[in-house]
């Protein structure tokens, strides 16, 4: 059970920065989860954990740049999370932590699902204008998804089937 409009909810009560229109809000959210997904049709990623990442990573940024500390803040947060809007059980629950608290250290170590999380976020850098390289990633990433990816990030696209699974609409509706 993953109650995903209930962890927006959960996440706007302390973040600390604009939800809708900054660089970690919930459109890179959304994309991450669609990455993620994609990848997973190759990788067997774990869905669950791939779609709270998404939703955990950046939750508690303090700020759009230098913020080393945002992924154990992020990670913390499912912790207190856990129970309350979604259920996972110790062995999924400590790779979304984990995938969370690495996951802008470039520490690619790691099982399957953690390692596309982690590549999912990646693949959404084009937002700043950081191309994806694939030197840094375990995983075979096709070119065409890698393409793909960038081509929304860069166009900062609100992906709709997620914003709608989470609740929240649109910007440019």
């Amino acid at each position: 059970m993953i109650d995903e409009p209930a962890i927006i909810r959960a996440i706007e009560r302390g973040y600390a920065l604009d939800l809708r229109h900054g660089y970690h809000g919930v459109s890179h959210w959304a994309r991450v989860l669609t990455n993620g997904l994609r990848l997973a049709e190759t990788t067997q990623a774990d869905h669950d954990v791939l779609t709270l990442f998404a939703l955990f990573h950046d939750a508690r940024r303090w700020n759009e740049d230098h913020d080393p500390d945002h992924g154990p803040r992020g990670a913390d947060l499912a912790r207190s999370e856990r129970g309350k809007s979604f259920e996972l059980d110790d062995a999924r629950f400590d790779i979304l932590y984990e995938a969370c608290r690495v996951h802008t250290s470039g520490a690619w170590i790691g099982d399957t699902t953690l390692l596309t999380c982690l590549a999912a976020d990646r693949l959404d850098l084009p937002r700043v204008g950081i191309v994806f390289d694939t030197e840094y990633s375990p995983l075979k990433i096709p070119s065409r998804l890698i393409d793909w990816a960038g081509e929304r990030a860069a166009a900062d696209f609100e992906p709709p089937e997620v914003f709608e699974r989470w609740q929240v609409p649109l910007s440019r509706s």
